[in-house]
């Protein structure tokens, strides 16, 4: 079965791990990734990575993607007086988020890239979490009451986790993309989070 890409979005400081658990077994489900960045210019991870963008944001339409996976990185800690004279480099990053859920495209922002959506207002009508709800709390947006505390949140397409949980946002991909389900997204992520090696069976029963 044909299926559209999913976009990983990089950018300077970009957090190489956070996203690493969900590429990788979403390219053995097969899904192409396609790396995103603010041009085709390389970018450098915070790990000191060094990659190439396929693609240039501007050029990213929903219609073409599964998916959009926003991670953590430096840059998105931005304070609220810096955001409004226009200092958010990754902002682009967000409005493209809105763009994707407003086609009904589903994106995944985990660590600092939730403080991205939140000021760009899309977690104030959404259940969501992140790292603590102070850190969002800092972007002066709207939606603390819909704040969870929990390792990731699904909500009407949009996933946010905190910077600690690559393996719940994994989770979290699957579950929505229908890469794995039930028993068996369990056991993936027992045996990731958990080290239950009891996990690994179902996990070959199922290939």
């Amino acid at each position: 079965m044909s299926r559209k890409p999913v976009h990983l979005a990089v950018y300077d400081t970009y957090a190489d791990w956070e996203a690493g658990h969900a590429t990788a077994y979403l390219a053995r489900a097969g899904y192409e990734i396609r790396t995103v960045g603010p041009s085709r210019e390389p970018v450098t991870s915070v790990g000191g990575l060094r990659v190439q963008p396929a693609d240039a944001l501007d050029d990213v339409r929903p219609d073409d993607s599964s998916l959009l996976i926003l991670p953590g990185a430096d840059l998105w800690t931005v304070t609220p007086a810096a955001a409004a004279a226009g200092s958010d480099q990754l902002a682009p990053f967000a409005r493209k988020a809105r763009e994707f859920l407003a086609a009904g495209v589903p994106v995944a922002a985990i660590c600092g890239a939730t403080a991205g959506l939140a000021r760009e207002g899309l977690l104030d009508d959404r259940e969501h979490t992140s790292a603590v709800s102070f850190y969002l709390a800092a972007t002066e947006y709207k939606g603390g009451s819909r704040y969870v505390d929990a390792d990731a949140v699904t909500d009407r397409g949009l996933i946010t986790a905190g910077p600690t949980e690559p393996v719940a946002f994994a989770r979290e991909i699957f579950g929505l993309l229908g890469v794995y389900e039930g028993e068996v997204l369990d056991a993936w992520y027992r045996l990731f989070h958990d080290s239950d090696v009891t996990a690994y069976a179902v996990l070959e029963g199922a290939r």
